[in-house]
């Protein structure tokens, strides 16, 4: 539900950009390196925006970024926010609401991730076809949704073909699958990590899914990117630290960064 906050928020940032943005991203960890491709981009610092909430997370800048991608106007979160950092899932998705109200139609979600399911391997690049919500929670918490809003299909299947093919068209490797997401901040036991492989997710973390709940309750259609930057596989389990993740992140976010402009492109 669009509110006064949202509202406030919405009206601060246009009276600094004109324009309308129907494309919106939001950029996981390690991933920001896709804003120098922006052009004409003018930065907005979430704490500069009313109400909008601010990033806490090391390697997220805490901007919004509006310009142009491939010719398209685009408006980029350079920094995201997670359930972990204490805020409730209506603070993690505001600026969601924020973006359909600045005319965003189409939303990609990207995220670094683990990997669950050994077809992965560390720096893939992952199109989320579902996902498994282990928040036990959800920002719609509450609501009445219309029945013909009561649906499965999250991540819009024309988007994820559309992807498929520009990944082709562009020799990109890219690999389909479910992404489970977690609360956080600690990481998951051995005993986790098998237990969400037996219930057919193949990768874990610890976002993504609230903004996705929103973006279709919303009407807004979704893409949602994984980037593998560790492996959870239970019985060769190794210690993950941030150093390693972000070092796996940047080796992936080349192919992320490119799958993402072509597909804009053909938006």
């Amino acid at each position: 539900m669009i509110t006064k906050n949202h509202k406030e928020a919405h009206n601060h940032i246009k009276k600094l950009v004109k324009d309308k943005y129907e494309i919106g991203i939001i950029l996981g960890t390690g991933l920001g390196g896709l804003v120098k491709y922006i052009e004409k981009a003018n930065a907005i610092d979430y704490k500069d925006i009313p109400h909008f909430p601010v990033s806490t997370v090391e390697s997220h800048t805490g901007k919004l970024i509006f310009g142009k991608l491939s010719g398209k106007n685009v408006v980029a979160m350079s920094g995201r926010f997670h359930f972990y950092e204490g805020y409730n899932h209506d603070r993690v998705t505001f600026p969601v609401y924020v973006m359909k109200l600045l005319g965003v139609k189409y939303l990609i979600v990207s995220n670094a991730c683990g990997a669950i399911s050994t077809k992965l391997e560390k720096a893939d690049l992952m199109i989320m076809n579902s996902h498994i919500n282990l928040h036990f929670s959800s920002p719609l918490h509450g609501r009445r949704n219309q029945p013909e809003k009561r649906t499965k299909y999250f991540y819009h299947k024309d988007l994820i073909d559309l992807a498929t093919k520009v990944a082709l068209k562009n020799h990109i490797n890219v690999k389909k699958g479910c992404y489970a997401s977690v609360q956080g901040p600690n990481l998951e036991t051995k005993a986790e990590y098998r237990l969400m492989q037996k219930l057919g997710a193949d990768t874990v973390g610890m976002s993504t899914i609230p903004e996705v709940l929103v973006a279709k309750e919303l009407g807004i259609n979704a893409l949602g990117l994984s980037i593998i930057t560790d492996l959870g596989f239970p019985d060769s389990l190794k210690v993950a630290e941030l150093s390693h993740i972000l070092a796996a992140a940047s080796i992936a976010e080349p192919k992320l960064v490119g799958l993402i402009k072509n597909l804009v492109s053909e938006l």
